[in-house]
């Protein structure tokens, strides 16, 4: 089973099919390659399973002949931080975790088959600085765990027998980072292997021109000028489309050079758009005497992306206006854990409730999201780092401005192929202290940006670049007595190709004035602001937006015992507030929409970045006091709504389109709720009833119920499954006020992997916890797949309620 597993991720991440003709000889090359066909079980193997751990920096625990025996067995990925206690004393932006360091250890075997061959641990991302060792020996370090690296182990290794690699990780000082970023190998790890004449680690670059296909191919190690490139383009069923041919240039002492093939022609090529997300795939080949030596692919779409300062932004010749969101990396109960699913299921719920963006911040993400990305047509805006600084949150062992040409070769060379990727973002709100700007200029950072940019544009040319610019003005003016009058835009964004700027909308128009050639993109807009940013910009002009921690994340609390960031539309368990509703109802004007939400309490409002930011305490808790007087909101981009309680009409509301601040929001003050009832809100356009919502009094919660997200679950190891658990009433009802406490047990085909009540200000850790107290009448339970096939059963039980079994496969 695990050997078909690992073939069958050979065939899916590697993409050796189609070239079978090519691959028939076996023996080595006079060059010292040899045929693909000999290596091709070992070329890309995944390198996650079985791996032992220990938290601290135990001496020696790099040698081969350590005794790691007590260590703990685990999966990749992982993230040890998270699995920390809270702490009040730890630092609050860091999610109060404590600054830790861990080591990971496991034993693999190389067969003496590939002796000759260039072999290479490659890791997407060790948190936050890490260093590798195979038997005893250091073969790879990296300074910033958001970018990956390859760990050349051809040296090291003993072909035939037991090898040791050893990952030392540690999540660096506290004044690292503003934000929980994790700690350990939390994103894949594979195992390659390959000739020494190949193509270079992101050595494939796509571009498009209409129907027109542009391949460059970067080749290492090449010694004789007969070698060839051949690369063909596949449609998504997998037919070849076009093909090209290309030989290494006749005048070059190179052995690392670009080799762009003739272009190809796609007749009729389906566009990747945001509503349909068509890819193609194009995979190239190295030929030495007819027989591959080298393969790669990767997937790609035919679109244009334009900007202006009179449209914004197009899409294949189409305005589209950015509507997203920007959040830190992490996922929930898993931490930063870069699981596939986790991804994928936070990407599809921004899709279902009318997102086209996301913007990465501050930092690139995982392999995984940007594929996801661009099969589900989100648009990202990719982003390179926080402050450009040697110290302020930076947590590498060396300077920052001294890495930062291997840094963003690394980012963009990865994330080029990405239709998705729409912008590279080189830093996040300058502009506010000198020493955040790179290299010492005095100009703000413009000297260093140019720098920067210029640095992307040798590995690609097709997308601009910008810097998001902290809220304040030119000179870095801050909360000064003409600061809403003196709205000239900081030097920086008036030099960026796009011109980001974090919050501040209402000055727009402002530095539209001083400044007309601006492209301009709201890199983050204030929730508690709700849908004012958005109305507020002027759309057809503008770039788009980002709505700023739209999910609740870990890490940058206002105060224990929150654990993160709360100011949110969804909860970190992706549950929509009613207030997601609102913002559906701008972003999705066509989609009719209603949602009550019961106003409870006064909510929270404290001033963030110099930005007012909170949030009004809203759910779907119809389970109130007897004889009080809720406030309630209905959300609807509707003409009127009509309110009724228990079967009583409460009044008609029109939908107030002239103010922003009261757009799609209407407020129905001081509801008289008796002893409860059913309140049902009716939208209708045009006398018509479009859209409905209804909440209503519970009884009692009397047993559990298991709902799984969703059905398809593969057993690959790596597949997560989301099941969803209510504290039900007799008629079946979810009772939002239920506390119950509940235990889960699971057995079969899948591990347990977390337990999570949706509570952000939890004292309870995530993982090997299995017992927890609902908060909401809700519990989100998450299992891991194993390598096996089979049934998985989940039993729930409560001391207070009866329980719940589900079993499925």
């Amino acid at each position: 089973m695990k050997r078909l597993f690992l073939q069958m991720l050979l065939l899916s991440f590697c993409f050796l099919s189609g070239w079978a003709q090519y691959v028939e000889q076996h023996e080595k090359r006079a060059t010292g390659n040899v045929s693909l066909s000999a290596y091709a079980e070992h070329k890309c193997q995944l390198f996650n399973f079985g791996w032992k751990f220990q938290l601290g920096n135990p001496e020696g625990a790099e040698r081969i002949d350590y005794d790691d025996s007590a260590w703990r067995t685990l999966d990749i990925p992982h993230d040890y931080q998270f699995e920390q206690p809270w702490d009040e004393k730890e630092n609050k932006g860091r999610g109060f975790k404590r600054m830790c360091e861990g080591w990971y250890r496991k034993t693999f075997n190389v067969p003496e088959s590939l002796k000759g061959l260039r072999v290479v641990l490659d890791f997407e991302g060790v948190m936050y600085v890490s260093d590798v060792y195979v038997n005893g020996k250091k073969v790879a370090s990296n300074e910033y765990g958001y970018t990956g690296f390859e760990a050349d182990i051809t040296k090291v290794v003993n072909y035939g027998s037991d090898n040791v690699v050893a990952v030392y990780s540690s999540t660096g000082p506290t004044g690292g980072s503003r934000w929980y970023t994790g700690g350990g190998i939390f994103r894949n790890v594979w195992l390659k292997a390959g000739n020494n004449t190949r193509i270079a680690r992101h050595g494939l670059y796509v571009t498009t021109e209409g129907d027109k296909v542009n391949v460059q191919v970067q080749v290492v190690g090449w010694q004789r000028h007969d070698i060839k490139i051949k690369a063909c383009v596949k449609d998504a069923d997998g037919r070849v489309v076009a093909t090209a041919e290309q030989g290494m240039p006749d005048h070059t002492v190179q052995n690392n050079t670009e080799v762009l093939l003739p272009q190809m022609t796609v007749a009729s090529p389906k566009l990747w758009d945001v509503d349909a997300p068509h890819l193609y795939s194009v995979e190239a080949v190295l030929e030495e005497d007819g027989v591959v030596i080298d393969s790669v692919a990767d997937k790609f779409g035919f679109r244009t992306i334009e900007y202006g300062s009179d449209f914004g932004f197009k899409l294949n010749g189409r305005k589209v206006f950015l509507v997203g969101i920007a959040n830190h990396h992490d996922l929930g109960a898993v931490g930063v854990a870069a699981y596939k699913t986790a991804i994928e299921r936070q990407m599809r719920t921004l899709k279902a409730f009318g997102y086209n963006a996301i913007r990465c911040s501050h930092n690139p993400y995982s392999d995984d999201f940007y594929r996801i990305a661009d099969e589900v047509g989100l648009l990202v805006v990719d982003e390179l780092i926080d402050k450009w600084s040697d110290k302020d949150y930076w947590g590498g062992r060396k300077p920052f401005m001294q890495l930062w040409p291997e840094l963003i070769q690394e980012w963009v060379k990865r994330g080029r192929n990405h239709p998705s990727v729409v912008l590279w973002s080189l830093g996040n709100e300058l502009q506010t202290r000198s020493d955040w700007s790179g290299y010492q200029t005095n100009d703000w950072g413009i000297t260093t940006y140019r720098i920067f940019d210029q640095m992307v544009k040798r590995y690609d040319k097709t997308r601009p670049t910008t810097v998001a610019m902290f809220p304040a003005r030119a000179g870095a003016q801050r909360n000064t007595p003409d600061f809403k009058t003196y709205l000239v835009p900081p030097e920086l964004a008036c030099e960026t190709e796009v011109a980001s700027f974090n919050y501040q909308w209402d000055a727009y128009h402002g530095y539209y004035k001083h400044a007309p050639h601006l492209i301009l993109f709201q890199s983050e807009a204030v929730t508690n602001q709700l849908q004012q940013p958005y109305y507020g910009m002027d759309r057809q002009r503008g770039v788009g937006l980002c709505w700023w921690g739209a999910i609740e994340y870990w890490g940058e609390s206002n105060g224990w015992p929150k654990k993160g960031w709360n100011y949110s539309f969804f909860s970190h368990t992706l549950q929509p507030f009613p207030q997601a509703y609102l913002i559906k109802s701008c972003i999705q004007p066509d989609n009719p929409v209603v949602c009550i939400g019961v106003l409870d309490g006064k909510g929270e409002s404290l001033e963030w970045n110099d930005i007012k930011v909170g949030q009004q305490k809203i759910n779907k808790n119809w389970n109130q006091k007897d004889g009080s007087h809720p406030n309630v909101f209905t959300y609807t981009n509707a003409e009127e709504v009509e309110l009724l309680y228990n079967g009583k009409s409460l009044g008609v509301q029109k939908n107030d389109t002239t103010d922003i601040a009261k757009r799609n929001a209407i407020l129905w003050s001081g509801i008289d709720y008796g002893t409860g009832g059913k309140l049902v809100a009716i939208a209708r356009t045009g006398g018509k009833e479009v859209a409905r919502d209804e909440i209503e009094t519970t009884g009692k919660a009397v047993r559990l119920r298991i709902e799984e997200e969703t059905k398809e679950w593969t057993a690959d190891g790596m597949s997560l499954k989301y099941l969803n658990i209510y504290a039900v009433d007799s008629r079946g009802r979810v009772v939002p006020n239920a506390t119950d406490e509940i235990s889960v047990s699971v057995s079969g085909a899948a591990t347990f992997l977390a337990l999570d009540n949706g509570d952000h200000y939890t004292s309870d850790l995530f993982h090997g916890v299995t017992t927890k107290q609902m908060q909401t009448g809700y519990m989100q339970c998450i299992l891991r797949s194993t390598l096996q096939a089979g049934k998985v059963t989940v039993a729930v039980s409560s001391p207070t309620l009866k329980g719940a079994k589900l079993t499925f496969q």
